[in-house]
């Protein structure tokens, strides 16, 4: 284990857990993430083994199949996972914010039908907030669900869905005007439906189509889709929670948990830049030594180390705090924001210390170089971030005057 990025006050369970997981990373992951990335291949190989290790169930009741662990054992093997390959963290991430949302606010049927599958990865998750046109204005969204009997038709377009194609439920936010009459504030007329489908691209069942990948800079091998709704129909069962209106006071919830996973995700980019950087400084050689041994590049080694130890544990910080049931959306914010944008310097300072060859395909920092920038604009970006965190901190001290 290396030296930076510890944490204090873990079980024995959890340790176990988490050295398992990095024996996997190094063993089954960066060995073969560079050349999946360049090929933009899905890991098929990963994450059957991350089924294996039971990680798709990390986070579910042990009641429906799971380890019922917390979101700390769960951000910790995210970090470790995001070192080896950030897209594979991707995979997980949105798999496990539909199962927290479905085991904290589905309905009792929702979670006895949906969990122990998710648990043995049978049933993957994706969740759908964000639209073309949409930013990150979530009141601003247009899809909708529109009540029909027993059924609800949902029309639309949603953007950037990640998992869209591999997964097999999705949990899709739309406006719902049922019981929400003309002039209710956006917020509280969004539902939350819970749909299913085949996995693939194309009519995925009727009324819903995913398109296909999205080509993207980095973060691939994950697939990042559109999804489209035409005349879709959902049975009023598949509302979760069972009351609409609440949709995104669910979709907030979820993205709490996908805060810190993009923290931890950022840690973990962060800490495998540090290490190729830190290893490269002490093989290369100028004016006949280690460029190690150049007092600038000690510096740089010193502020990335610095960068990472900081992320670690405020990702951690939050983390506990949502374990502990309290709210954390300070603390996912700061952690997310600080992360991210650590993350993206780290990763750079590892680049410069590779001088030329770190613009080669051969080298891995190229494929860091183009994966970190997600994380400044993924689960809400730094200025999204920064308005959570001032408006919080505003409540937190109120002037009395």
């Amino acid at each position: 284990m290396s030296r930076l990025a510890q944490t204090a006050g873990l079980t024995d369970v959890q340790q176990e857990i988490l050295s398992t997981v990095r024996d996997f990373v190094d063993k089954e992951i960066i060995p073969v993430a560079t050349q999946l990335e360049h090929r933009d291949e899905y890991p098929t190989d990963i994450v059957e083994g991350l089924k294996e290790l039971g990680l798709f169930g990390l986070m579910i009741p042990e009641e429906y199949g799971g380890l019922g662990e917390s979101l700390l054992t769960y951000a910790l093997c995210v970090e470790e996972i995001a070192r080896g390959w950030m897209s594979v963290s991707g995979i997980i991430n949105t798999h496990f914010i539909v199962a927290y949302m479905l085991k904290q606010h589905g309905t009792q049927e929702q979670r006895d039908t949906f969990l122990p599958r998710m648990a043995l990865g049978e049933v993957r998750g994706a969740f759908s907030m964000s639209e073309p046109a949409l930013g990150s204005d979530v009141s601003a969204i247009s899809s909708k669900g529109v009540k029909d009997g027993d059924e609800y038709v949902l029309n639309g377009q949603k953007m950037w869905l990640t998992n869209g194609g591999t997964s097999t439920l999705v949990a899709v936010l739309c406006k719902s005007d049922e019981g929400h009459p003309e002039g209710t504030a956006p917020h509280k007329s969004m539902t939350t439906f819970l749909v299913e489908k085949e996995a693939g691209f194309g009519e995925v069942r009727p009324g819903l189509t995913i398109p296909g990948k999205i080509d993207k800079m980095g973060y691939k091998g994950v697939d990042t889709t559109e999804l489209i709704m035409d005349g879709l129909r959902i049975p009023a069962n598949r509302v979760l929670g069972g009351t609409t209106g609440r949709g995104f006071y669910q979709m907030m919830d979820g993205v709490e948990v996908g805060r810190v996973n993009v923290a931890a995700r950022g840690c973990g980019v962060a800490q495998r830049a540090f290490e190729l950087g830190v290893s490269y400084a002490q093989q290369r050689q100028t004016f006949g030594k280690p460029i190690a041994q150049h007092q600038a590049i000690q510096f740089k080694l010193a502020e990335m180390g610095t960068k990472v130890e900081a992320a670690h544990a405020m990702m951690v910080n939050a983390a506990r705090k949502k374990d502990s049931g309290e709210r954390n959306d300070l603390e996912a914010g700061m952690a997310k924001y600080l992360a991210s944008e650590y993350c993206k310097e780290v990763v750079e300072d590892a680049f410069r210390i590779h001088g030329g060859y770190g613009f080669s395909k051969e080298y891995e920092i190229e494929r860091l170089y183009r994966e970190a920038p997600m994380l400044l604009i993924g689960e809400g970006t730094a200025e999204i971030q920064k308005m959570i965190i001032g408006r919080r901190l505003l409540e937190e001290y109120r002037f009395q005057g």
